[in-house]
C-alpha cells in the first residue's frame, strides 16, 4: 500500500504506521474492542469488504460513539470532542456511503480567522506568524527535526505558539509532544509520496465526492458529530455479520482473545490503552452563550488559543460562528471553552470569570458540558511505536494519529489487506 494509488487516497496518513498483525487477514471471525468512532469505522469497511467476516464489536458503555457526543440544550447545541472535519477523500467518503451528504457542509468562509492571545493581546494566526519565529530560524529547526524524536517545541522555536497549537490538539504543551506525531510531513517521518507534493495534492483534490473543500477550510454535520454516530450506529445494527455487545469490559487483548477462544491475531483493540500505557492529560469543557448585542466587539472567526497558564481557559472555539448549521437561537452566539485541569482551581465561577472577561460580561447560557481525557504523545513517541512488533492489532486515537481523519482513513487502510 505504498504506490501512487494509496497515497491519492489517503494522503499524508500514509506516514503513519499500522500496527496490524499480517495473520488478520485470515481470520474467519474478528473481535473489535471499543465502540468509538475507529471501532465503528473498522467494523463497517471490513463488514462491507468481507460480507462472510464474522465481526463482533465490544463496547463497554450501554452505546456507541466513545468521545464523539453532542451536548444539546433546545435550540443550543455543542460536540464535546471533534465538531468538523479537516478536508481528506476517506471522510468524503464516509459521508457518502452514510448518505449524510445532504447533512453536510463547508464551514462558514468567514469564520477562518484563528488568533492566539500572547501578553495579554490577540494576535492573528497567519502565515506572518513565521516572522514572529524567524523564517531562517525555523527552516533550521525543521532540518534537526527530521533526524526524529523531536518535540513540538524544538520543531516550532516560539514558546507561545508552540504551546497554542499543541494545547489546542492534544491539551498538553509543546515540550511534551512528539513532532513526528503531530506533524510527520514537516519532519518527514515514514514513507514519502511517490510524486511531488503538489502533483499529489492536485490529484486529491480531484478526488473528493459530494464537493471540493476550499483550501484551509473545514466541513461538518447538521446537528452535530451525532448525526455521524448515529448514521454509523444504524448501519452496523444493520449488518448481518456484525454483533455489538454493550457493557462488556475488556481487560486484554490477551484477555478477550481468552474468553472468546480466538487467536490474538483476530483480536483489534480500538480502545484506548496501548501496550498498557495510560498517561492522559485531562480536561473540561464548557459552553458560555450570548445576545449577539453583548459580544459585537468580539469578532466573527474560527477561535483563540491562550498558552498563557496564568489563565485556566486554553482555547476559546466560536462555535456558532463556524459552523453552516445552526447551533444557537436566533440572535446569538455560542462559544466552546477547553480547560485543562492542570491550569484550574476547579472552581466553575473561575472559568465563568475568565470568559466575562475575555468575551462579554452578561451570557445568557453558562455550563460545563463534559470532561475528556486525550493520551500523552511524548516526543520519540512514533519512533517507538513504529518499531513495536505486529504480532497484535492496535488502532484508533491513542495509537498513530488523533485526528478523525485518521480513524476514518484507518479503518478503510485496515479493509484494504483483506
Amino acid at each position: 500500500m505504498t504506490d501512487l494509488e494509496s497515497w491519492i487516497k489517503y494522503g499524508e496518513e500514509m506516514r503513519r504506521p499500522l500496527l496490524i498483525n499480517p495473520e488478520l487477514v485470515n481470520s474467519s471471525k474478528i473481535i473489535i474492542v471499543g465502540g468509538g468512532l475507529s471501532g465503528m469505522c473498522c467494523a463497517l469497511r471490513l463488514s462491507e469488504k468481507k460480507p462472510d467476516l464474522e465481526i463482533i464489536l465490544l463496547e463497554k458503555k450501554d452505546s456507541l460513539g466513545g468521545v464523539i457526543s453532542t451536548w444539546t440544550d433546545g435550540e443550543w447545541i455543542c460536540d464535546l470532542a471533534v465538531n468538523a472535519t479537516r478536508p481528506h477523500p476517506a471522510f468524503w467518503r464516509l459521508i457518502e456511503d452514510l448518505e449524510l451528504s445532504d447533512a453536510f457542509k463547508p464551514s462558514n468562509q468567514k469564520a477562518k480567522s484563528r488568533w492566539i492571545m500572547m501578553n495579554g493581546r490577540k494576535h492573528k494566526l497567519s502565515l506572518l506568524s513565521i516572522f514572529r519565529i524567524g523564517l531562517f530560524k525555523m527552516l533550521k529547526s525543521i532540518k534537526q527535526s527530521r533526524k526524529g524524536g523531536s518535540s513540538i517545541s524544538e520543531l516550532i522555536p516560539n514558546k507561545q505558539i508552540a504551546d497554542a497549537l499543541t494545547l489546542g490538539i492534544v491539551n498538553d504543551t509543546a515540550e511534551n509532544v512528539d513532532a513526528d506525531f503531530l506533524m510527520p510531513a514537516m519532519t518527514g517521518f515514514g514513507l514519502e509520496p511517490p510524486i511531488k507534493k503538489s502533483s499529489l495534492n492536485k490529484k486529491i483534490s480531484q478526488s473528493y465526492p459530494i464537493f471540493t473543500p476550499r483550501k484551509g477550510s473545514i466541513a461538518s454535520l447538521n446537528g452535530g458529530m451525532q448525526t455521524l454516530t448515529k448514521a454509523l450506529e444504524d448501519r452496523l445494527i444493520k449488518s448481518e455479520n456484525i454483533t455489538i455487545k454493550f457493557n462488556e469490559v475488556a481487560q486484554s487483548i490477551e484477555s478477550i482473545s481468552s474468553k472468546y477462544e480466538l487467536p490474538e491475531s483476530s483480536i483489534i483493540w480500538a480502545a484506548p490503552g496501548l501496550y498498557g500505557e495510560s498517561d492522559f492529560t485531562e480536561l473540561s469543557i464548557f459552553v458560555i452563550g450570548y445576545m449577539d448585542e453583548s459580544v459585537s466587539d468580539v469578532k466573527v472567526g474560527y477561535g483563540t488559543l491562550i498558552p498563557d497558564k496564568e489563565i485556566p481557559i486554553s482555547g476559546i472555539l466560536n462555535e456558532s460562528d463556524l459552523h453552516n448549521s445552526k447551533r444557537c437561537p436566533q440572535g446569538h452566539r455560542l462559544f466552546r471553552l477547553m480547560v485543562p485541569h492542570d491550569r484550574w482551581d476547579g472552581e466553575e465561577d473561575t472559568i465563568l470569570s475568565h470568559a466575562k472577561k475575555l468575551l462579554g460580561t452578561n451570557p445568557v447560557l453558562f455550563s460545563k458540558i463534559g470532561e475528556r481525557k486525550i493520551p500523552t504523545y511524548k516526543p520519540g513517541y512514533m519512533n517507538k511505536i513504529s518499531k513495536l512488533k505486529d504480532n497484535q492489532n492496535w488502532i484508533g486515537w491513542s495509537v498513530s494519529g488523533v485526528s478523525i481523519t485518521h480513524v476514518v482513513c484507518e479503518a478503510e487502510r485496515i479493509a484494504e489487506l483483506f
